[in-house]
């Protein structure tokens, strides 16, 4: 793959120059102090950190927040992103998952307090992906005490981090100094794109009783913030989206006499790759996040310690969608689809004025052709910008579409209890306990919206790089506005949609945990412990069903795009007009249209998930120590029991669906069969109900055990007391995500040599990482570092999706109703190979100035050649940071390089990691490509008295764009723009 690595250049010549200016940095600092000052704030923070790091047996990075808010960071992963082979998805304008060294977030664990914590997602496309990444956008940073990044693993880790494991601790409030104190933090945010003001407020208070034998830490807050996200993109209806290849066999418009003066003939378009559609998009939405923590301490002597710790967060997240998109593969091709179908049996165009009203095909005029290569070497020719265009005197015929939706009741939370508890049963021999719950649920009420089909006589589109919008204009079209024209120009109203989602995520869990010291030469103690957890995971579709009909598109609450929409894409005579409805009209609109049945008829079984998978562990693990060496070696067993129950489709005719409201109807061909869930079958008004109508289902229940050993060892040498260097080897296991293993069977397909079906693959073994880690530290000043690491990790059985297998399930041959084997479309698995190394910098460099310095590099390798899922190869950041007795500044660069932008879940049954044939020549499909992006946050704190702080943040200040492309940077896919943001808060100590 190529990457762009401009900014990631400028970090490692700071990087480098910090390094070389480090000797006399250092001699500097040499000079006696003539007094003893008490470091605070970020000196301390930064310490206590180094701290951490320093005194390990792993490879650790370390964030603690001795003073929060120092930060310009507004949720946990923010917080994250600044660590050296940590990087983050951000898709509007906060960071949301995490992954580690060049990997995908589902391959990093992340803990609180020791365990696994459910988080729903607040958009409706995440909330049905199935990910095992646990979003950190409900996460404030103010919950945070100290984030410990595990980058080698060890035994008495929890398992499930292939690529590491992040372990987050909440604050326990004996640990606080006073008896009773806290902070109360006011303030305001102020979004630059949606020009919008929010409040913010957090508070939370410590007590402590007067023998600091019993406390509690009781925190709340509540924010919100609006956002928006304008793009250019290439998505659209049907055939349209994304990119394919001109073929003149089918476009029969494209002809030597369409392109006469050009200087090129028919054939040498043939094999062209060329955008299917140009499209504007736009989502804006509020985010009310609020919730709020408690954590009860009691320790009534010095050998027992008993804390409750539990945590609520809510994000209400409506967000409002309008897209204006282009169809120009239907107008090549001569569909009249409204929705951009391509099929045989998709409707045609029909020329007025031609014999017969015959299929008339779109044309290519001025047409400029460049070369590329692709990211696999292959040579490939790209539609650069044309005109495609109906021949002179063509009435309008389809062109593309318009649509808006509404996403009403979109919610995430996520919450746990856990209770901790130690004791010292003598000098020997401690125990432990942690028992925990967790919940956390992503749903959306009701995702509504309207489809537009536009009618027009052409669409001109010029490709402009990767970072600027491409040009984009509709010929014959009529204004943005809903209606047709008397010419049959305009938007037509044509379809409808109404459907919600709901994913819930939960685990209980219990961990047993003792180390019996023993100080016999170089074996200090032996840990061991055992860990069970119970997971659920379920998810499902539903719709209300409608009434039948479409009535007119409304004629009030029309909204037009926003002036200002597109301002900060940069360069373009692009088309960025559109329109959409007001969501209190769209919702009314749909509410007439549809009617409530019951919870069960408005089920889709088919894209139910629903399983169960209980882990149990148990390891052992000696800790080491003697002389200038120390670490740890141990072994974890580990059993993970899956169980789903897959939607499996019923061949028509065999079982007869139950209407709302009445008996449910058996089915004694299929005893298991849900027969009273709708899954989309119509149930108009005034119209008979058809028991017959649509596909019906059961779930087919599959269950597998797999065990595996995890053997790890950690050593430690001080070759002085400054200079630390570690050395990690261990086996590490991951888990697949849900739908690879639990989605449903569909489209089941018989023909002379076999039959087919698409679905999971329940054989599917975790993930399993060999790594080994090397890591050189110099602590040479107090909070200063510089540090070398580097790691590789063989990987095998990453996931392949898409592929045959030799799985088969029991279904029947719609042909003669009888049961046959099908075999499964579905995932396999293979190897993968990921190697780096990271450099790190940090040291205060003069008074209150100080200097943070990482850089990252990540190669990753798969077996089939493709790149890994959202892998990046170079991670960077450069901050600086100025303290003195009346203020604190932070300014932290942030770069992620380029990455595979498909879903954190892949479909098991997508193409994505299928071939492509193009010019007669196999090649991977072309990914999605996000480039690199970086950013920019700002945060300072004045103190306005002792108590009494003033805190301004400002985030993404490059108001950076972000850009996705396909084969290469000549094929870009989308860019996308989400705006500044400001926060000013007063905060008071007590």
């Amino acid at each position: 793959m190529i990457f762009q690595q401009k900014p990631v250049a400028a970090a490692v010549s700071m990087a480098l120059l910090s390094l070389a200016a480090m000797p006399a940095l250092a001699q500097a600092q040499d000079t006696p102090q003539m007094q003893t000052v008490e470091v605070t704030g970020i000196r301390a923070s930064l310490a206590k950190s180094l701290n951490v790091k320093k005194n390990s047996s792993a490879n650790v990075e370390v964030i603690t927040a001795e003073d929060v808010g120092k930060m310009p960071d507004k949720n946990l992963a923010d917080s994250l992103q600044r660590l050296a082979g940590v990087a983050v998805r951000t898709d509007y304008d906060e960071a949301e998952k995490v992954s580690m060294r060049g990997t995908n977030p589902d391959m990093s664990l992340i803990l609180f307090n020791g365990h696994t914590v459910s988080g729903g997602d607040w958009y409706v496309a995440d909330q049905g992906s199935s990910s095992r990444s646990t979003s950190l956008s409900l996460m404030p940073s103010s919950v945070l005490n100290q984030a410990i990044v595990y980058k080698t693993s060890q035994a008495n880790i929890a398992d499930g981090g292939l690529a590491g494991t992040i372990n987050v601790t909440t604050r326990k409030p004996l640990s606080q100094k006073e008896k009773f104190s806290g902070a109360i933090s006011i303030g305001a945010a102020y979004a630059q794109l949606p020009d919008k003001i929010t409040p913010d407020l957090n508070a939370n208070a410590t007590w402590q009783n007067d023998a600091g034998t019993m406390g509690i830490i009781v925190q709340g807050f509540k924010e919100k913030r609006y956002s928006r996200r304008d793009s250019t993109s290439r998505f659209a209806y049907g055939a349209s989206s994304g990119w394919d290849v001109i073929n003149t066999t089918t476009m029969k418009g494209i002809t030597d006499e369409s392109l006469a003066g050009t200087g090129l003939k028919a054939a040498d378009l043939n094999g062209v790759r060329m955008p299917g559609s140009m499209s504007s998009e736009f989502v804006e939405g509020e985010r009310a996040r609020k919730g709020g923590m408690m954590s009860v301490q009691f320790k009534p002597n010095k050998d027992l310690d008993i804390s409750a710790t539990g945590f609520y967060s809510s994000m209400d997240a409506n967000n409002h969608g309008r897209l204006t998109s282009g169809a120009m593969y239907s107008m090549l091709l001569g569909k009249n689809d409204p929705v951009g179908g391509v099929t045989a049996i998709a409707a045609n165009t029909s020329a007025t004025g031609l014999p017969g009203g015959q299929q008339v095909f779109a044309q290519i005029r001025n047409p400029v052709i460049v070369n590329e290569t692709s990211i696999y070497g292959y040579p490939l020719k790209v539609l650069k910008s044309a005109d495609i265009v109906y021949p002179a005197g063509t009435a309008p015929q389809y062109i593309g579409n318009s649509e808006g939706f509404y996403r009403d009741g979109a919610n995430a939370t996520s919450s746990f209890l856990d209770l901790d508890a130690k004791y010292r049963v003598n000098s020997e021999l401690t125990v432990k306990g942690l028992a925990s719950v967790t919940r956390g649920e992503g749903k959306t009420k009701l995702d509504q919206g309207m489809t537009f089909a536009r009618y027009g006589t052409g669409i001109h589109y010029g490709l402009n790089g990767l970072d600027n919008p491409p040009d984009s204009q509709y010929f014959g079209a009529g204004s943005n506005t809903p209606g047709l024209n008397a010419d049959g120009s305009g938007y037509r109203l044509v379809g409808l949609a109404a459907s919600g989602i709901k994913t819930v995520d939960r685990e209980a869990s219990l961990q047993f945990d003792a180390e019996y010291k023993l100080d016999k030469g170089f074996l200090q103690s032996i840990e061991s412990g055992v860990r069970y957890s119970d997971h659920k995971r379920k998810s499902g579709r539903y719709n209300p069903a409608q009434r039948g009909g479409l009535p007119p598109a409304p004629t009030s609450g029309i909204m037009p795009y926003p002036d200002n929409f597109g301002d900060g894409l940069g360069d373009g005579n692009w088309d960025n007009t559109g329109f959409t409805y007001a969501p209190e009209t769209l919702k009314a609109y749909i509410a007439a249209i549809t009617k409530t049945t019951t919870p069960e008829f408005e089920r889709r079984v088919a894209s139910e998930i629903d399983m169960r998978e209980r882990q149990s562990a148990a390891y052992v693990m000696a800790n080491l120590d003697a002389d200038k060496w120390s670490g740890n070696v141990g072994l974890r067993f580990v059993r993970t029991q899956v169980d789903a129950d897959i939607s499996t489709p019923i061949p028509a005719g065999r079982c007869q669906r139950t209407e709302p409201g009445k008996p449910a109807v058996p089915c004694a061909a299929y005893p298991t069969a849900i027969t009273t869930a709708g899954d989309g079958a119509s149930y108009l008004d005034n119209v008979a109900f058809n028991p017959n109508g649509g596909v019906l289902y059961y779930k087919t229940p599959t269950s597998r055990s797999f065990t595996n050993v995890l053997p790890s060892l950690n050593l430690r040498y001080e070759m002085d007391k400054d200079m630390i260097v570690r050395f990690g080897a261990s086996r590490t296991i991951g888990r697949q995500n849900y739908n690879v293993l639990g989605t449903g069977y569909g489209t089941p397909t018989c023909v002379a040599n076999g039959c087919t079906v698409t679905g999971p693959n329940p054989n599917l073994r975790p993930l399993l990482s060999d790594n080994v880690d090397l890591a050189w530290a110099w602590y040479f000043k107090p909070r200063s570092l510089v540090s070398v690491n580097v790691f590789h990790s063989k990987i095998d059985g990453y996931v392949k999706t898409g592929t045959a297998s030799q799985i088969t399930v029991d279904l029947v041959d719609p042909r003669d109703q009888t049961v046959k084997p099908f075999f499964v479309n579905t995932s396999s698995q293979q190897g993968a190979k990921i190697s780096g190394i990271e450099l790190a910098f940090e040291q205060p460099v003069w008074g209150g100035f100080g200097v943070q310095t990482n850089v990252s590099k990540a190669k990753t390798k798969v077996d089939d050649g493709r790149p890994m899922v959202g892998a990046s190869e170079w991670a960077a950041n450069v901050g600086g940071y100025f303290e003195n007795d009346n203020m604190s500044a932070r300014l932290v660069y942030n770069y992620r390089g380029e990455y595979v932008n498909s879903s954190t879940a892949p479909a098991p049954t997508a193409n994505s990691q299928g071939l492509s044939v193009i010019n007669g020549v196999a090649m991977p499909t072309a990914p999605t490509i996000a480039a690199g992006v970086s950013t920019l946050a700002f945060s300072v704190n004045y103190n306005l008295s002792k108590n009494l702080v003033l805190a301004l943040d400002a985030t993404n200040l490059l108001n950076t764009r972000r850009a996705q492309y396909r084969y290469s940077e000549e094929e870009p896919q989308k860019l996308d723009v989400s705006g500044r943001q400001f926060y000013l808060n007063l905060k008071y100590k007590f």
